[in-house]
């Protein structure tokens, strides 16, 4: 909720204009970084190995492992850092080649990223705590530290917003802040948890090596989704003006789902496939992954489907004031639906990769990712003539979905991954119940259009989602697609573990 206070601010006093442009470039360029090593390739293959450590030989031994990784990885984020501050007039040609047509936007662009890139050191280092963490079993720490950026850009908003040459200069500047609020939160956090750091000094032993390794391929794999977006906000910037904005929003509206299902579920998922796989419990491991797969589907589904059938009444409500007009919000939403086309794969990709890295096998999901990529790409160039931003959205989508399709084709191939008959009775009512919410919604959306009112607009979304919500559950309870004592059992398992 305070990511949507933060867009619609940012929506609300930037606009789709070329400072919001320059904005979300240099947002994204260290994020970018963040999603692929730290919360990707590196999580990926370090808390698999981490938790086996813990699992077999207790936190004191894992913790001095962790302590080797923590001191190569400061050093070669230090290195990184400096690199990218002394190249950034140099590499924001690559970031956003179309920037030279207009020397505002790429000025700005420069100017932010040098401010925001350093935000990668305390974040990176933040997202090794929180693997940490979540293979001690404690989630919520690391869930809980983006509130912190949230809250520091939304200050930097409505506070700072007259301290700075443009509202630009604050937010970057609120992002760094965040990054180093982010770090602090989490360090105090694992140290309550009994994880005692001592700072050594950083050297290649053979675990560090082991880990290297192993993130190589994995750099690429893990982070498929983000390399796709980063190629996408390059093609956008030859766009005109607003291209990377209604990107960076619809974006934003996609990832809550993919947060809130594929990437809780997954960061949930790896250290406990990765304890059934040390232990040879193969049976528990595909089971755990046919639970996964069916409660993601039960979720994704339906979120997918309301995005793409709601998504300008979405974009609208949210965002359309002041600096974001009418335009903006229809071709964001335009945007948006694009995107909600692959939000499945997004997930089903999240999920189905976790088998992968918990056996340390990031080749195959290297294959897939290359694939995926290489899709991309051939439909950007085919697509963004005819449909222009939007074109650059369903190429990610249609991309996302040959990546799924493979990881999914070779876990079958390898028995790694069998369908249960729960999953396989369920999955068909799944289906019927996203297309009978589907209908209900798409022939109640007139009553969007009917008013001009922004007051009524918000109540009538509120009513469309309440009724779309209404009817799936109906649905999926007469059809079976889930039960109740599902819900029960997992209540009542949350209030005897709290």
């Amino acid at each position: 909720m305070l990511g949507f206070a933060r867009d619609i601010l940012i929506a609300s006093f930037l606009g789709a204009g070329p400072i919001a442009d320059a904005f979300f470039v240099a947002f994204k360029f260290p994020n970018f970084f963040r999603r692929l090593f730290a919360e990707g390739a590196f999580n990926a293959a370090f808390v698999p190995l981490f938790a086996r450590l813990y699992t077999s030989e207790g936190l004191e031994k894992a913790t001095r492992y962790a302590e080797q990784i923590l001191a190569v990885l400061f050093l070669v984020l230090i290195l990184l850092v400096v690199f990218v501050e002394l190249t950034i007039p140099w590499l924001i040609y690559i970031l956003a080649p179309g920037f030279e047509e207009t020397p505002e936007r790429l000025q700005y662009a420069i100017d932010f990223t040098r401010i925001t890139f350093p935000y990668i050191l305390f974040i990176s280092l933040s997202a090794c705590l929180g693997g940490i963490l979540n293979s001690l079993g404690r989630f919520s720490s690391a869930a809980a530290a983006p509130i912190l950026l949230n809250i520091s850009m939304i200050i930097a908003i409505l506070v700072f917003n007259k301290s700075f040459p443009t509202i630009g200069h604050a937010l970057v500047w609120g992002v760094m802040a965040a990054g180093i609020g982010q770090y602090v939160w989490l360090h105090y956090s694992a140290y309550t948890h009994g994880v005692r750091f001592k700072w050594v000094w950083p050297k290649l032993t053979p675990v560090v090596q082991k880990l290297l390794k192993t993130m190589v391929p994995g750099a690429i794999s893990a982070g498929v989704v983000q390399i796709n977006l980063f190629i996408d906000v390059m093609i956008a910037s030859f766009l005109p003006t607003g291209a990377v904005s209604f990107l960076f929003f619809a974006d934003r509206l996609n990832q809550l789902p993919l947060s809130l299902i594929g990437i809780a579920m997954s960061t949930a998922l790896l250290p406990l496939t990765a304890k059934h796989l040390q232990k040879g419990e193969v049976e528990a491991a595909v089971y755990t992954q046919n639970r996964a797969l069916e409660y993601s589907l039960i979720l994704t589904l339906p979120a997918a489907t309301a995005l793409i059938i709601l998504a300008h009444p979405i974009i609208s409500v949210l965002f359309e004031r002041n600096h974001f007009g009418a335009y903006e919000a229809l071709e964001t939403s335009k945007v948006l639906a694009a995107f909600a086309i692959g939000l499945p794969a997004y997930i089903l990709i999240k999920i189905l990769s976790t088998v992968f890295f918990a056996k340390l096998d990031t080749r195959t999901p290297l294959n897939a990712a290359l694939l995926s990529l290489g899709v991309n790409i051939l439909c950007n160039l085919i697509l963004i003539v005819p449909l222009k931003h939007v074109g650059i959205a369903l190429s990610t989508a249609l991309a996302a979905w040959v990546n799924a399709g493979y990881l999914l084709r070779i876990l079958m191939k390898e028995n790694l991954l069998k369908f249960d008959e729960r999953f396989k009775a369920r999955l068909p009512r799944i289906i019927f119940s996203t297309v009978l919410m589907g209908i209900v919604i798409k022939l109640f959306n007139w009553s969007f259009k009917c008013h001009s009112c922004h007051g009524y607009k918000a109540i009538s979304l509120i009513a469309l989602i309440l009724l779309g919500g209404a009817s799936y559950s109906i649905a999926a309870l007469a059809s079976k697609a889930f039960h109740l004592k599902d819900i029960a059992k997992y209540l009542t398992k949350r209030s005897v573990q709290s």
